[in-house]
């Protein structure tokens, strides 16, 4: 048995074969075929085949519980840094390798389509980005090595890779009549990824695709750096980001260190603001700001472990805006009627500078290509990020005669991962030694 994983930043889906030449998506959690990557850590419980945990949307709602323990999300963005082998503590005296929380979630994907197979499976394809290090091709290729450290520690004998976007393209290929080129835009959570391919009725059967991948190109930009810089934006200005000090001995006024409001806007470092000798220190900084009631709500976030509900308010104003108009991020949880709004100039104004970079990787796949912005026939938008209305018009105003067409944002690499094992897996006397997408 084989199957295809999409482990993507914010959701993940696995797909397994049907019938005789079919894939389908495995329903993952009740009436989906997709799940939240997330993974919480119970404080208290017994060990089950490793710590206590909740996957998917039952990580999220232990979270909103209020249970304790530790949310984990955003866990593909640890991949080709120095914690991936790092130890960080989840709660009830437990300590677990940011390796080993990735294992663990591909485990739970294996697990659940097992069960539905009804049969082991030991091979399998898995997505990854055009670039999981921007302009490091020694982190990328680590990157790349981590996951399969982690796809082989659960029992995967064989892997192979195929980049998100030509995944895409497989996907969007099975609705053409006629042979296209095709500019696959996959923007989800951690990455913005780029990719022309020739698609068409008569290659779709080729296992081989190399020569019909005219190029690939991307960023390590995507939809939670826009829940960051909104939050940098909007939310954490009540709690002291770029507030200004006391003026001290006639000295003019200096802005309040920053580095705890990076850390709290970004997901996998939250809890480190809740190390006891980082409380220390925050809490010998009182005399750093000129504004009593910002430091207490900063440290009303600390003590009390707020940060995660923080960024998930300012991800939630971040889609209220992309589908169309203002959003009001409710803080009463940290100070009794505290509320911030968030205007779609607000957001855009924020993030602006990420959509430029977005835009401009576009542009430099089309260049890579060796073509005109007019001879791309179609935009093929992917990823959950394509939900924001500003970023696809942007993107296809750099190509007014290409029609534009959204596929699933969820499930359209998954899908195209799946077509793509069939052909690799099922292809009879296949050399396995040379995949297209193997680094």
């Amino acid at each position: 048995m084989f199957c295809a994983i999409d482990f993507g930043t914010s959701n993940s889906a696995i797909a397994v074969p049907h019938g005789v030449a079919q894939m389908r998506l495995v329903e993952l959690e009740p009436g989906h075929t997709t799940m939240p990557t997330a993974v919480f850590y119970f404080a208290d419980g017994p060990e089950h085949a490793g710590p206590p945990r909740a996957f998917g949307r039952a990580a999220v709602a232990a979270y909103v519980d209020g249970i304790d323990g530790r949310l984990m999300r955003s866990m593909k963005s640890i991949l080709g840094s120095s914690l991936v082998e790092q130890t960080t503590d989840v709660g009830g005296g437990r300590g677990e390798k940011y390796l080993d929380i990735v294992a663990g979630y591909l485990k739970h994907l294996k697990t659940r389509a097992e069960a539905q197979l009804g049969a082991p499976i030991d091979r399998a394809v898995l997505g990854r980005p055009v670039f999981f290090v921007d302009d490091d091709p020694a982190r990328d290729a680590q990157a790349q090595a981590a996951l399969r450290t982690a796809a082989t520690q659960i029992g995967f004998g064989e892997i192979q890779f195929q980049y998100e976007p030509i995944a895409a393209a497989f996907d969007y290929e099975r609705g053409v009549s006629t042979e296209q080129i095709v500019l696959v835009a996959d923007i989800g959570g951690g990455t913005s990824d780029f990719s022309i391919v020739r698609v068409g009725p008569q290659r779709a059967a080729r296992l081989d695709r190399k020569e019909d991948i005219l190029a690939n190109h991307g960023v390590h930009v995507a939809g939670t750096d826009f829940d960051r810089r909104i939050e940098l934006n909007s939310v954490l200005p009540s709690f002291g980001y770029r507030a200004m000090g006391p003026s001290i001995g006639g000295a003019p006024p200096r802005e309040v260190p920053s580095s705890v409001y990076f850390d709290l806007a970004t997901w996998h470092l939250i809890n480190t603001v809740y190390n006891p000798q980082r409380v220390a220190e925050l809490r010998g900084m009182r005399g750093f700001y000129d504004e009593p009631l910002h430091y207490q709500r900063l440290m009303t976030v600390v003590t009390e472990r707020l940060g995660h509900e923080l960024a998930a308010r300012a991800e939630a104003a971040k889609i209220a805006v992309a589908e169309g108009g203002d959003a009001r991020i409710e803080l009463g949880h940290v100070e009794r009627a505290l509320a911030v709004a968030v205007t779609e100039r607000d957001a855009v104004q924020a993030i602006e500078a990420d959509i430029a970079s977005i835009v401009r990787a576009a542009q430099v796949a089309v260049a890579q290509a060796g073509l005109k912005p007019a001879q791309i026939d179609a935009l093929y938008f992917t990823g959950g990020s394509t939900g924001l209305r500003l970023l696809a018009q942007r993107i296809a105003a750099g190509f007014p005669a290409a029609q534009v067409v959204r596929g699933d944002r969820f499930a359209s690499v998954a899908t195209g991962l799946g077509l793509y094992a069939r052909r690799w897996f099922g292809a009879p006397g296949l050399s396995r030694s040379a995949a297209p997408a193997q680094r």
